[in-house]
């Protein structure tokens, strides 16, 4: 299990004292709380099923990680590869702490593990009308491909 120790400056001139480290399987319903904290959509009938999350979890491709502080899990990331290209799925940080560093913190432990698999390109998919997401990842180095388009086939809506 990999766990990284950070010690973040924040915004509210306090230092911030946070693992980044593996999600288990035990901090699912955690997972989910911080999903609909920050916002985020996702799929429970589909890919972010327990289930789903538990298979990948116990798989060779994902990367999925949570930041930890004082017990309780403040952000999330899950990554993943097909052994040639890394990817960011996910990444939420709950509200109150967000713009302290955490989510540059998660998407850096995921680019090193993807770096030390020998991955030398990293992509994540943003909606188009998710413009702070653009700008975080553009500030990250990651660049607009807007001659790619996205198709995908899927076994039903859910998924």
């Amino acid at each position: 299990m990999v766990i990284l120790l950070f010690i973040l400056h924040t915004v509210k001139e306090q230092d911030l004292k946070m693992i980044i480290r593996q999600l288990a399987v035990e901090d699912y319903d955690a997972l989910v709380a911080l999903w609909e904290e920050a916002g985020l959509s996702y799929r429970p009938n589909g890919r972010d099923c327990r289930e789903k999350i538990v298979h990948e979890i116990a798989g060779t491709t994902a990367i999925f990680l949570v930041a930890e502080s004082e017990g309780g899990i403040i952000g999330a990331i899950l990554g993943t590869h097909d052994g040639r290209k890394g990817w960011i799925n996910r990444l939420a940080v709950i509200p109150s702490h967000q713009q302290q560093g955490i989510a540059t913190a998660l998407v850096a432990a995921v680019e090193k593990q993807l770096s030390d698999l020998g991955i030398e390109i990293v992509a994540c998919l943003i909606e188009e009308w998710n413009k702070d997401s653009a700008v975080f990842f553009g500030k990250l180095g990651y660049h607009c491909h807007s001659d790619i388009h996205y198709y995908s086939k899927r076994k039903d809506a859910a998924v």
